[in-house]
């Protein structure tokens, strides 16, 4: 590696640094040395520089934060919350679980990712919010979710892989990837519940402004009560007459059903119309959500000046600072030393387990989709001169490469962060950095471990 590559790299680290330590937007910081290292190291003007300004995934986060921070100002992500809690009796730990399935169900069926995670991150992270429910794991369940699904014979993640195999001559067995997939995916994330719940992490007390009357778990007659007395009031001396008083009775709560207001119902039809448009029709869901919203933001015109203050500004600014540094990184050729370094060391086993960290950590500042079709094929040579199993090895490093989608800076990862509410908001960046850094060490390792030396695939 050249000098420059690696002052990159040390630059990196050192905003990491500085962005855990201090409250500073880190894409700030990356906006700031992509334009020093892009118009003084490599002569590039702001179009050069910006070329890479991640459009769509800016378009994602504005249109799904601006549409369901409406549908959280009036209600509704509260209802939906409250009636999955009541699905399941009261079971709170059964709700993330069906998140994970229902993830998974929508990649499965050939919804790209970053819509799976944008349709279900607002009901998500509410639920959170509303139950103290750890909003690290529940990111774990609904990011993992939709890439354990997201290798399914018709998905377009797993069309990706086999296409490269193909037309490099090799033939890789489709069902095989989606089980790796999905075993890989689904291991991580019960790893994740039980080390969360062995910290005593799985679920803290939300705040009391984290709940609105009649939502949520403590709703419907469900909060704790003093059971000892039926109610007295005390002396402030002490030494005089105690006086019995009754207590008030408490105000009945609102029933779901008197909760389902116009507003709620025409959110809940557009949710609808989100979801037919992402999934069937394969249209762009950012777009699909602003124009959604556009039609409840009519519907709230008394309220049109704070509107537009529920987009998340600052997860767009972290995500495209991010990304448009990370691709001078390419641009410099850091990415393809590192690969090439890799593929030099010679055994088959250990130059395959140094890719599936390399795509893995490179996956983790980028986007997973671009990394596939850029990185996988470094493989190849490793493929004609080993006898390792195809399948096995591009399994590993289509997984590998996905996993680690809960970094903030991923389009996954940053919808999570822009959708998460109630106190958990203050501090969901730096807990999912420090997640995203456990994945990143051990996901690739585990990928390949259960992979690639057992001959399973």
């Amino acid at each position: 590696m050249t000098m420059i590559q690696i002052l990159m790299l040390v630059v990196l680290v050192v905003m990491f640094i500085a962005a855990t330590k201090w409250p500073i937007n880190i894409g700030v910081m990356g906006l700031v040395a992509a334009f020093a290292f892009g118009a003084f190291v490599f002569g590039m003007d702001d179009k050069e520089i910006l070329e890479e300004f991640p459009a769509s995934i800016v378009l994602t986060i504005v249109g799904v934060t601006f549409f369901f921070s409406i549908a959280q100002k009036n209600g509704t992500i509260r209802i939906l919350v409250d009636l999955a809690i009541r699905a399941v009796h009261g079971r709170i730990n059964v709700v993330p679980w069906i998140f994970f399935v229902i993830s998974s169900l929508l990649t499965a069926l050939g919804t790209f990712s970053p819509a799976a995670v944008a349709l279900l991150a607002p009901a998500a992270m509410g639920f959170c919010a509303t139950t103290g429910y750890s909003g690290v794991v529940m990111a774990a369940m609904v990011i993992n979710g939709a890439h354990a699904g997201g290798f399914s014979p018709i998905s377009v993640s797993g069309n990706i892989v086999r296409d490269i195999a193909e037309s490099n001559g090799f033939h890789i067995d489709g069902g095989a990837l989606f089980v790796a997939a999905y075993v890989v995916n689904l291991i991580v994330t019960i790893l994740t519940v039980v080390v969360m719940k062995a910290l005593n992490r799985l679920r803290t007390t939300p705040e009391p402004e984290d709940f609105i009357a009649g939502s949520g778990p403590l709703a419907s007659g469900s909060m704790p009560r003093d059971t000892g007395s039926t109610g007295t009031s005390v002396s402030g001396s002490g030494q005089g007459t105690a006086v019995a008083v009754a207590a008030p009775a408490p105000a009945p709560a609102p029933t779901v059903r008197s909760q389902m207001t116009g507003h709620v119902w025409l959110t809940i039809s557009l949710i609808c119309v989100m979801v037919i448009g992402a999934v069937g029709f394969e249209l762009p869901i950012g777009f699909l959500a602003l124009a959604c919203g556009l039609v409840l933001a009519f519907t709230s015109l008394k309220n049109s000046e704070s509107l537009v203050s529920g987009i998340s500004w600052s997860t767009v600014l972290l995500v495209t600072g991010m990304i448009i540094y990370v691709s001078l990184l390419t641009h410099a050729g850091v990415i393809d030393s590192l690969s090439t370094m890799a593929v030099a060391m010679g055994a088959p086993l250990l130059v395959a387990v140094v890719l599936c960290y390399v795509i893995g950590i490179s996956s983790a500042f980028a986007s997973s989709t671009a990394l596939l079709t850029a990185l996988i094929p470094l493989s190849i040579p490793l493929l004609e001169q080993s006898d390792l199993s195809v399948t096995a090895v591009m399994a590993a490093l289509a997984v590998s490469a996905t996993i680690v989608d809960v970094s903030p800076f991923s389009t996954d990862g940053a919808l999570i962060i822009a959708n998460t509410q109630g106190k958990e908001a203050k501090t969901i960046w730096r807990d999912l950095m420090i997640y995203a850094g456990f994945v990143v060490l051990s996901a690739p390792l585990l990928s390949w471990a259960l992979l690639v030396p057992t001959g399973i695939m």
